[in-house]
C-alpha cells in the first residue's frame, strides 16, 4: 500500500498570500491540504486567523486536482443543518474533492467564544454521537427532519446533494470508545493524533504502542458491526506526537517516522505546513523536499 503524504496549512494568512501556499502544495504533489477548522487556536489566538469554509472555498477555485478539507471540524460552534448546505456546496465548486474530517471539539476558545460554557467530556461525546449521523442524513437524503436531544432539523432541504455519492467521506477523529464506533459506522477514514498525554513526557516508541491500542480498538469497533476495518483509511496527523518536529528534520528521518506509522497501518501522514516561530517551525526547503522525494521512497 502507497503512503499518501498531505498537508495542513493553517488559515493564517491574507488570501494573497494564503492562496500561493496552496498552490504551491498542489505543485509539490500533496493529496490532500487541509485545514483547521476553529474560530482561533491556542498561540496563534491574538494573530490572524481566517474561516476553514471560505479559505477552502477559495482554495478549491485556486487548485485543480489536490484534496482539500477540514482537520476538523467539531460540533463547538456548528450545526448539521449549515454545515451540510455550506459542505455541499463546498464539493459542488471543488469538483468533488472534498474530505470532511470531523471530531468531538475540546477545550480551548472554540469551546466558550459563543458565550456557552464549556461542555464536560461526557457532554462533547453525547454532541458528537448525534452531530455526526444527523450529518450523514443531510449529506445523503433531499429532505430531513429529526428531533434530537441536541440537534433538530425540520424539512432541511439540501438538493442536490453531493458531487461524491452517496456523500463526500467523513475522516472522523476519535480516541475513545464512543468516537471510535462513530468512526467504524460512519467514516472513510480515521484520523489520529497520537495520545496527547505522552506530548511532553513520552517517548516515540510509547506513542507507537499506544497508537497501535488505538487502532486495534477501530478494529474491534469495526468488528462489532461487521465491517472490514481496511476500508478506512488511517490519517496521522502530525505534530502532537513525543517526536513532533523530528520527521521533518530531514528526509531519511521523515522517511524512517512514516515507514513506522505505516508498519501501524497508516496510509496517510499529514505534515503541518512551516510556519516561523510557531510550533510548527521547520526548514521549507527540507519541507519541500520531503513532499517531492519522500513517496517515491514509502512505495
Amino acid at each position: 500500500m502507497g503512503m499518501r503524504l498531505s498537508t495542513a496549512i493553517l488559515p493564517i494568512h491574507r488570501w494573497g498570500q494564503g492562496q500561493k501556499l496552496w498552490q504551491r502544495a498542489e505543485a509539490l504533489g500533496f493529496h490532500a491540504s487541509y485545514t483547521y477548522d476553529h474560530l482561533s487556536w491556542r498561540t496563534f489566538r491574538d494573530g490572524p486567523w481566517f474561516g476553514a469554509v471560505p479559505t477552502l472555498t477559495a482554495a478549491a477555485t485556486a487548485t485543480q486536482s489536490m484534496r482539500l478539507g477540514t482537520l476538523v471540524t467539531s460540533p463547538n460552534f456548528r450545526h448539521p443543518v449549515t454545515l451540510a448546505k455550506e459542505l455541499i456546496s463546498l464539493d459542488d465548486i471543488s469538483g468533488g474533492r472534498v474530505t470532511l474530517g470531523i471530531g468531538a471539539g475540546g477545550t480551548g476558545f472554540d469551546a466558550t467564544a459563543l458565550g456557552q460554557e464549556p461542555w464536560t467530556p461526557r457532554e462533547r461525546a453525547d454532541r458528537f454521537a448525534e452531530f455526526v449521523p444527523l450529518l450523514d442524513r443531510l449529506l445523503t437524503e433531499d429532505a430531513v427532519s429529526y428531533e434530537g436531544d441536541f440537534y433538530q432539523a425540520h424539512e432541511a432541504r439540501n438538493i442536490p446533494g453531493c458531487v461524491q455519492r452517496p456523500r463526500l467521506p467523513f475522516a472522523v477523529a476519535a480516541t475513545g470508545p464512543r468516537g471510535l464506533r462513530l468512526a467504524a459506522r460512519y467514516g472513510q477514514a480515521w484520523v489520529t493524533t497520537g495520545d496527547p498525554k505522552l506530548y511532553e513526557d513520552g517517548t516515540p516508541e510509547q506513542s507507537d504502542q499506544a497508537i497501535r491500542g488505538q487502532a486495534d480498538k477501530l478494529t474491534d469497533a469495526c468488528a462489532e458491526i461487521g465491517r472490514d476495518v481496511t476500508e478506512l483509511d488511517k490519517i496521522l496527523l502530525t505534530g502532537f506526537t513525543p517526536d513532533r518536529s523530528r520527521p521533518l528534520e530531514s528526509l531519511d528521518a521523515f522517511v524512517d517516522f512514516a515507514g513506522r506509522h505505516r508498519e501501524l497501518g497508516f496510509n496517510e501522514i499529514v505534515v503541518h505546513w512551516p510556519i516561523p516561530d510557531s510550533d510548527f517551525a521547520a526548514d521549507q526547503k527540507v519541507f519541500e523536499r520531503i513532499a517531492m522525494e519522500a513517496p517515491a521512497q514509502l512505495r
